[in-house]
């Protein structure tokens, strides 16, 4: 009913309305922000009792706040009302604008429904405007839309208000009062909402940048104060692989300092044998051994291992190389593998170094298949193309002695794609063709020295007559200790009358007296020119040797073996 005084009760209201919108605006938290809307209504729009009902992330609608009796917050704060069944209330009752207004008269049927709710007892109405205690009024609260319209957004939550304090239904102006304030307040628990999402994102960020920066200290320590070297390189780019960083462990081990290292890349300073292997770790990752340059151009082992560091959205960025000192381990591992491939007194080639080299430069072929292999040979010489015989040949082939065989199994002659045949000269003739001189030879009266002074003496001879050998070659030859007093020594590119001269200054160089156990003794040699040519086997070509050896040195009056 309106009165003379109504519209100073309007004024005042107003200004109540304005200080709880300033409230709830001004709040500092999403809680408090939900409990100073319930709060306002009832100190500023005139209710007794208000409900703040918010929508949870899977629908439901959970009991925020409340305002206007303690007993019933208690009794309902927390508690959950279901989305379908907040759905039928607000799709019931009166239309008052935005505001649903369910009348006793229907209202009833939500007596025993899930919503939580609280129930005031009173009289009946006694005229038609009167508030009924089983009267329901919501406020539905939508976020902002694109237009700023309060019904275009999202369901937020409802405002339930019950018992205005005149006792009446609210009219015209406290309708209009409401809906504004369920309005503002959309705008408040949104925004409100935004600051605790932002402020919760903050706090997670704050989190991961601590985080952040506690992981770089750790890697900077690990990195810094690693025991092994270390090394940032970049990835890509212009100056791909160049070093970025080093650790002191790494600058100490190539005694370079940081500030020189950046000048460089890891290709700057490996092995030029060891390019490739490095090319291929770093593009890769993994782990590798290579030889990495010091400062005063010598070269150390060492087990470089590399890590590429990933960006999610540009890929590879960095590589992280780890590097370890492997020098002591290299020696001793080379060491073995001399020890294994090199006679222990004399420090040569030992047999079966001996054989590996020289079985490297023989490929195989068939037997008696000299003139069909010359003959490919020439047809490979001239068209470019390596020819390859069939597996089986439709017609048996005579060789040039007339003699009958077959094809061999399908593999190509010639298994080494850039292999230069090795051939001997023409038999007993110099004809100006060179190839490989196999040079067997046999040291005369060594065991007369053993058994007059001892082995000692013995070893001491071989010592020297391996010295000698290795002086009188070239670089590139082998010599090499097949056993006992038996050396050979392998001499590439010679002719017939070369490999005879080599045979002759090495026997002159021999047969010079040698120290040994204090006094001069003197051994003779025996030589044996064989030649090695594909098709043949290492132990053929020594076998070879060998016999020419024994001719030699029988052939020789046996004063002449003997040494002084």
């Amino acid at each position: 009913m309106e009165t003379e005084s109504e519209p100073y009760v309007r004024l005042a209201s107003l200004r109540q309305l304005h200080q709880a919108m300033a409230d709830m605006n001004t709040a500092r938290s999403l809680a408090d922000t939900l409990q100073t809307v319930a709060d306002g209504v009832v100190n500023a729009l005139g209710y007794e009792l208000a409900c703040v009902n918010l929508v949870r992330p899977d629908g439901d609608l959970v009991v925020a706040a409340f305002a206007g009796n303690s007993a019933a917050e208690a009794l309902i704060t927390g508690r959950v009302g279901p989305r379908p069944s907040w759905d039928r209330r607000l799709g019931m009752g009166e239309r008052w604008g935005d505001l649903i207004f369910i009348p006793h008269t229907e209202g009833w049927i939500l007596d025993d429904d899930d919503v939580p709710q609280w129930y005031t007892d009173g009289p009946a109405p006694r005229f038609e405007d009167e508030w009924h205690p089983s009267d329901r009024l919501f406020a539905p609260m939508y976020a902002p839309g694109p237009q700023g319209g309060g019904t275009s957004g999202e369901l937020i939550g409802v405002l339930s208000v019950d018992r205005p304090r005149n006792g009446r239904r609210p009219g015209a102006w406290g309708r209009e009062a409401l809906q504004m304030y369920a309005f503002q307040a959309a705008i408040a628990i949104s925004n409100a909402r935004l600051r605790s999402n932002m402020q919760r994102a903050l706090v997670r960020l704050e989190r991961e940048q601590q985080a952040l920066r506690a992981s770089e200290e750790s890697f900077r320590q690990a990195f810094e104060y690693a025991p092994s070297g270390m090394a940032i390189a970049e990835m890509g780019g212009d100056q791909h692989g160049r070093i970025l960083r080093t650790n002191d462990a790494l600058c100490r081990l190539l005694d370079r300092p940081a500030s020189a290292m950046r000048r460089y890349s890891f290709s700057d300073l490996v092995h030029p044998e060891d390019i490739t292997t490095l090319l291929r770790t770093s593009a890769e990752g993994g782990r590798a051994e290579l030889r990495l340059r010091r400062r005063d151009t010598t070269y150390v082992w060492v087990s470089l291992r590399n890590s590429v560091v990933a960006d999610a959205a540009d890929g590879p960025r960095f590589l992280l190389s780890h590097v370890e000192d492997i020098e002591e381990r290299k020696r001793r591992e080379l060491a073995l593998a001399h020890r294994a491939s090199h006679d222990s007194l004399t420090g040569l080639p030992n047999s079966a170094e001996l054989r590996s080299r020289l079985a490297a430069r023989l490929c195989r072929r068939p037997r008696g298949a000299h003139s069909a292999i010359d003959a490919i040979d020439a047809m490979d010489s001239a068209y470019g193309d390596p020819v390859r015989v069939p597996a089986q040949a439709p017609d048996p082939v005579l060789d040039s002695g007339g003699h009958l065989f077959d094809f061999p199994p399908p593999e190509p002659y010639d298994t080494h794609d850039h292999h230069v045949h090795t051939v001997a000269p023409e038999d007993d003739r110099d004809d100006g063709a060179k190839g490989l001189a196999v040079l067997f030879c046999d040291l005369d009266g060594f065991k007369s020295i053993n058994d007059r002074f001892g082995h000692n003496a013995g070893d001491a001879v071989l010592i020297e007559v391996a010295r000698r050998l290795s002086q009188c070659v070239r670089d590139g030859d082998t010599v090499a200790r097949l056993g006992g007093d038996e050396f050979v020594i392998l001499a590439d590119g010679l002719g017939r009358a070369d490999a005879e001269d080599l045979a002759v200054r090495l026997r002159n160089e021999i047969i010079q007296p040698i120290r040994a156990e204090g006094r001069a003794v003197r051994v003779g040699a025996s030589f044996g020119i064989g030649w090695a040519h594909c098709g043949m086997t290492a132990d053929e070509v020594l076998k070879s040797a060998d016999e020419r050896m024994y001719v030699e040195k029988r052939s020789r009056p046996k004063q002449h073996r003997r040494a002084g």
